[in-house]
């Protein structure tokens, strides 16, 4: 329920505070008073296109905002922000023509603003194009009427199955086109990583070895005379050590303090020893065969030839083989998938044309219910020649099969004749302000139960009527408060009379300057207001009609 709009500095409103109560809420005013200043406004606050030209003269900066109290929060669309405590729509204007958009005090888009009050408030008048002009919501009341959220769900389930099956489908069939090449290629992958036999690892040992073959003169020349200096030569070290060990023995045997020092020179020796024959075991091991070090760098090369087919290192060669082959069995058994899902999509399509089909019929059915009802209604509303019809109609493609979606088959349109005569056509082509609103309100009458806008504004609602015709629209307005929050600008009495909450919208002009006053009436002065809206004066006669009215509607 919106419960305040402010509105500071747009157009001739300087600063105004504007309150609202449940159920109908009457705005009324001499022409010109700025009523409609106040459904542009909130407009503003909903997301509407602004200019800066609506920026109060004088001023840097305009600022529109409306307060929403949430009472089924939980069902509201979830926009990361919290709205269990309400919702405020804050719009702001700058001279320079930037504007700024916020809920609850967090920056938005002006789109999301936009969307976001689609399922807040709905303006009905000349100059708004309200969500009921559009085919997809017009769907929704008609469904929404004859409470077909059953076959609905039913088609959107089917739906959605035979999408899935067509997309592994399609994606399977041209899988199958290619399947003779891909297969000679995976086959040829498969086989040339199989045949070259890698190991984890072997890669690195390679290079090593790589590295040992191409220095090997070297190796053997530093080994040679490693070995030769440390046993083989003349005058070697363990020659040398042989002489060293003979002389401390000597002296241990004279001064036994150095038999420490011949120990140690003892447990060398076998050290020693143990390094000569390393070392000549390693010289030995030189002797590889001829062409050795051409096979390690072919066998390397290979390597890298396959890792630049098939990704870097071993593993992720031998991850793509893996792979092939787990492709190259599912394209060996695509004839036999693709076959079952093409019996799958027959099936799966049959049943979501029954399901469609049953849906449709259901829809004309409903149709036929809401044309007679707003017929009904827009007789009483002093349109009593107009013809208002559902058009359902079907679409076929070039194959000339249904297009179907998970709506169903069907293409709905709500169309209007006010006259006899003159063709029927879409609501949005309808010219006449007052014919819309009329039709508006004949629609919202018999769909209030079904439309979860809890917000609704008529603009021009009287246009062309009067009497008695203004007070059955006044009869449904209050019939649809019941279920929504209604905000009617209107210059009818019979219409005012119906009000829970009565506002008047009066032009002021104070040290020179023309400003916006809005009061809340009750009692005399309620009355004295339809006193004056019925002949343009307050009279003895016009107060008691408006009392007559006033008693009538109680």
């Amino acid at each position: 329920m919106l419960k305040e709009l402010k509105i500071k500095n747009l157009a001739i409103i300087e600063n105004l505070t504007v309150r609202f109560e449940r159920g109908l809420n009457i705005l009324s005013g001499e022409t010109g008073a700025g009523k409609s200043i106040i459904v542009d406004a909130l407009g503003l606050a909903l997301g509407d296109r602004a200019q800066a030209d609506l920026i109060k003269s004088g001023e840097k900066e305009a600022t529109v905002q409306a307060y929403f109290e949430m009472e089924d929060y939980k069902s509201f669309p979830d926009i990361g922000i919290d709205v269990s405590e309400g919702l405020v729509l804050r719009r702001t204007l700058s001279s320079g023509g930037k504007s700024r958009a916020y809920i609850n005090d967090s920056m938005v888009t002006l789109q999301t603003l936009s969307e976001i009050s689609k399922s807040l408030v709905d303006i009905h008048s000349q100059h708004e194009h309200q969500s009921l002009l559009t085919s997809e919501k017009q769907r929704m009341l008609l469904d929404s009427y004859g409470k077909l959220d059953p076959e609905k769900e039913k088609v959107a389930s089917f739906f959605n199955e035979f999408q899935t099956l067509k997309t592994e489908h399609n994606e399977l069939k041209e899988k199958v086109k290619e399947r003779a090449h891909r297969l000679d290629l995976l086959k040829f992958q498969i086989n040339e990583i199989n045949t070259a036999a890698l190991k984890q690892g072997e890669r690195e040992s390679l290079e090593d070895e790589k590295k040992i073959l191409a220095n090997m003169n070297k190796l053997i020349e530093w080994t040679e005379t490693a070995y030769s200096l440390l046993h083989e030569s003349e005058g070697s070290c363990t020659e040398r050590l042989s002489k060293v060990t003979a002389q401390l023995r000597e002296i241990s045997s004279i001064d036994s303090s150095m038999e420490d020092t011949l120990k140690m020179l003892e447990s060398a020796k076998p050290l020693l020893e143990d390094a000569s024959i390393n070392l000549r075991e390693y010289r030995d091991r030189y002797d590889f065969e001829p062409g050795r070090l051409e096979t390690v760098e072919d066998r390397l090369e290979l390597i890298k030839r396959l890792e630049k087919k098939y990704g870097d290192g071993i593993e992720a060669i031998l991850k793509y083989k893996d792979d092939a082959e787990e492709e190259l069995k599912g394209l060996e058994f695509s004839d036999e998938r693709l076959a079952a899902l093409e019996e799958e999509l027959v099936s799966k399509e049959k049943s979501l044309l029954e399901a469609a089909q049953t849906l449709s019929e259901k829809r004309k059915k409903t149709a036929k219910r809401i044309e007679e009802l707003i017929e009904n209604n827009l007789r009483e509303l002093a349109i009593g020649k107009a013809e208002f019809r559902i058009d359902i109609r079907q679409e076929t493609s070039d194959d000339g099969k249904y297009k179907i979606s998970s709506n169903g088959i069907d293409r709905i349109e709500f169309l209007f004749s006010a006259n006899p005569g003159e063709p029927l056509k879409p609501l949005s082509k309808i010219i006449s302000g007052g014919e819309l609103s009329r039709v508006m309100l004949a629609l919202k009458s018999i769909l209030a139960d079904v439309d979860n806008v809890p917000v609704l504004i008529f603009d021009e609602v009287d246009a062309g009527i009067g009497g008695k015709t203004a007070e059955s629209v006044g009869k449904k307005l209050d019939m649809i408060s019941e279920k929504h929050q209604l905000l009617c600008i209107t210059h009818l009495p019979q219409i005012a009379s119906f009000g829970d909450f009565h506002l008047k919208i009066e032009k002021r002009n104070k040290n020179n300057k023309v400003y916006v006053e809005i009061k809340e009436l009750y009692g005399k002065e309620r009355q004295d207001e339809i006193a004056r809206m019925l002949s343009g004066k307050i009279t003895e006669i016009s107060l008691k009609h408006a009392g007559e009215l006033l008693e009538r509607i109680k």
